[in-house]
């Protein structure tokens, strides 16, 4: 592929919700501009984007896929991110490498939610964006509907560029309103269209009306009644769009690429190139920040914001130059660790493709394989100029469940293939808890689970099972009791005897409190730390279901020994004899984590969250005003009860909830939730 200056190069990203047709999207740009041989089509598992065996099975994007080409002197790197929320961090490595946006929408379901989360993103990250209305070639898609939708929710800054004509349910042509000129398409080509200004007279002044709004000499002209050329146009919608103060909106297909050039020159006109953009920031040794230009003169810096794990090729890392070229001679470090790097060569990356560059310049995009010690977030440096670019800030994994393997002895294996995957996947967490003895895996929902074991079968020939995770319990007593232990054992030579008098009593804290209060020398002193170690062994494991015993403290107050029998041994042993026997009658409870649950959802569904949070034995502690027009609620809740809050909540805000779990303290268990995991350890200790 030709070589292109900063000056030249687009970084697009397609966003929207799941199904409204981005990759579609950009299988028509890709066959448009000749950097395909066929139009894929998801339904057919063809694409040169959904390349990866899991995405061709489910027909939906699961991560980011990047691919580059040339459309009128232009090089545009198409970025094509999922759209189900359960890949959320395809987006935030979509968006990371990005220059702009196109926000996909469908004609046939309107302004949806992950329209919505796309724009915030884009307001947040400053990405100048349009918005693409697509699937017009369904006879059930209206354009203007969902036109009006985005005027409702966005204000007048919405702006149409390209509107279709209709006939009927039928787009007869589609109008680039900055050149008046109207097209028919067949297969993706068009032949020019006869129509009258009229057809689309009120759009027109709408664009103007707006565009006039960002410039005061094409406002003075619009009121003098003069009419806008072309070039004034798109020079506005260009000032506009850069600002963030106008979107421009686009009409065609996708499927059948109607209208898509027109989008492409859009995209090629109004957005402002990688070198025209706000320049990075970085964050030099000392702690002080810098700005870097997309200049290919300036020092070499790269941000890694994709990685690829593979068994067998080796680990893939996807780059965006900041400033500067990156090739294997540019001498690189990695500014997290300080470590030289070894870059053997660089590449472009085509869907699952690459091919080899002799650099990467400023502003663009390309990838490094089997870089050590390098992940997602890190940035690649020239050593004379070390700086750190703005990291990737990707959502917390929310929904847990445990990791069992189907076959025995392949623990290891699981393990090192799910530290892989969380290279490739920073929005999965898995560690294991040592107090249940689980393997625990995290993601953002079902279906990212999901993906991720059949990704370990298929990646590295592992099959596991998820199950809901163990709850880490606690015991505690509530009553004192005075108890004794004694230990006595006879056999050929020496015997063992310990004797000893505890007072078992609760108390606060986590750890257990020992103290002795012997008199006379009943017990003597040597024999004391024998003690309190078979009493820390001891509540290790409580009586009532196994789980660790708190709040718990013990007195040793008298007992006896045998001058030749006794020893530490058996001082010990005779701790553990009375904790077994005294527990019991010091009315053993079971408690239960609880945690404070924050969570964020719109006010329309205040109401079922709280019923979702009483239903869950949930205490709701306060409502305040969110952010961004959502409302905060704050409740604890027994953490037991949570496990499948992420996919509740989830279904009843459409996606547009969020929330946070901490670990607040524990609390005593109902008894029945008590009898029920009593019962159930008990099962498991029989089995």
């Amino acid at each position: 592929m030709k070589q292109y200056s900063s000056k030249e190069i687009r970084n697009l990203v397609l966003l929207g919700h799941g199904g409204e047709g981005k990759t579609s999207l950009a299988e028509a740009i890709l066959f448009l501009a000749g950097a395909s041989e066929r139009l894929g089509r998801v339904t057919d598992s063809n694409t040169v984007l959904d390349f990866d065996a899991e995405e061709k099975k489910r027909k939906i994007s699961v991560s980011a896929a990047l691919s580059p080409m040339e459309w009128k002197g232009t090089k545009l790197n198409i970025i094509d991110t999922p759209g189900l929320f359960d890949f959320a961090g395809g987006v935030v490595e979509g968006v990371r490498a990005a220059s702009c946006a196109v926000i996909v929408l469908s004609g046939k379901s309107g302004v949806t939610v992950g329209a919505e989360k796309s724009y915030k993103i884009c307001e947040q990250s400053g990405l100048p964006r349009f918005f693409f209305i697509g699937k017009l070639d369904s006879d059930t898609a209206n354009y203007y509907k969902t036109l009006d939708a985005l005027k409702e929710v966005y204000g007048s800054s919405v702006c149409p560029v390209v509107v279709p004509i209709m006939e009927g349910n039928l787009v007869k042509c589609y109008v680039n309103l900055l050149t008046g000129k109207a097209f028919v398409y067949s297969k993706g080509k068009p032949s020019p269209a006869s129509i009258s200004a009229d057809d689309y007279a009120e759009y027109y002044d709408a664009l103007c009306e707006t565009v006039a709004g960002v410039d005061e000499a094409l406002m003075e002209k619009y009121f003098s009644g003069e009419a806008f050329t072309a070039e004034e146009l798109t020079a506005g919608l260009k000032a506009g769009a850069a600002s963030g103060e106008l979107i421009p909106v686009f009409g065609g297909a996708g499927l059948d690429p109607a209208a898509v050039d027109m989008l492409l020159d859009g995209v090629v006109d109004i957005f402002p190139s990688v070198f025209d953009c706000a320049p990075e920031t970085g964050t030099l040794k000392d702690g002080a920040e810098t700005s870097l230009k997309a200049d290919e003169n300036g020092s070499a810096a790269a941000i890694i914001f994709k990685t690829i794990a593979d068994p067998f090729v080796g680990k893939l890392s996807y780059f965006k130059v900041a400033s500067g070229k990156i090739s294997s001679e540019s001498g690189l470090i990695n500014a997290r660790t300080g470590a030289a790097l070894r870059v053997s060569k660089v590449m472009y990356v085509k869907g699952g493709k690459q091919e080899d560059a002799p650099y990467i310049t400023a502003g663009d995009i390309g990838a490094i394989s089997k870089l050590a010690d390098a992940k997602t977030g890190d940035t690649l440096c020239a050593a004379t100029s070390p700086v750190t670019l703005k990291a990737l800030e990707f959502p917390k994994p929310c929904l847990s469940m445990a990791v069992y393997a189907k076959a025995k002895g392949e623990e290891e294996k699981i393990a090192a293939g799910l530290i892989r995957l969380m290279e490739e996947d920073p929005t999965v967490n898995f560690e294991t808890n040592h107090e249940t003895r689980e393997m625990i895996l995290s993601g953002l929902g079902e279906q990212h689970l999901d993906v991720i074991i059949t990704k370990l079968k298929t990646k590295f020939g592992v099959e596991v099972l998820l199950k809901v995770p163990k709850v880490a319990y606690r015991e505690t007593i509530r009553k004192h009791v005075r108890v004794q232990g004694r230990h006595k054992k006879q056999s050929g030579g020496h015997g063992q005897f310990g004797d000893v008098w505890i007072e078992f009593e609760p108390c606060e804290g986590d750890e257990l409190v020992f103290e002795e209060k012997v008199f006379g020398g009943s017990v003597p002193r040597n024999f004391f730390p024998a003690v309190e170690k078979g009493l820390r062994d001891s509540v290790k494991k409580g009586v009532l279901a196994g789980y660790p015993m708190v709040g718990l403290k013990a007195v040793l107050v008298d007992g006896s020994y045998h001058p030749v029998d006794s020893s530490e041994m058996s001082f010990k042993m005779a701790a553990s004899l009375a904790y077994k026997a005294g527990i019991p009658q010091a009315s053993p409870v079971l408690l239960e984590p609880i945690g404070t649950l924050t969570v964020h959802v719109p006010s329309d569904n205040m109401g079922d969250i709280m019923g979702e949070v009483n239903k869950r034995r949930g205490r709701v502690l306060g409502m305040n005003p969110g952010a961004e027009g959502l409302e905060e609620v704050v409740a604890e809740v027994p953490m037991a009860e949570v496990g499948d809050f992420a996919t509740v909540i989830r279904s009843i805000t459409q996606g547009r909830g969020s929330f946070s779990l901490e670990f607040a303290r524990y609390e005593e268990a109902p008894p029945m939730v008590a009898n029920k995991v009593v019962e159930n350890a008990k099962s498991e200790s029989e089995d």
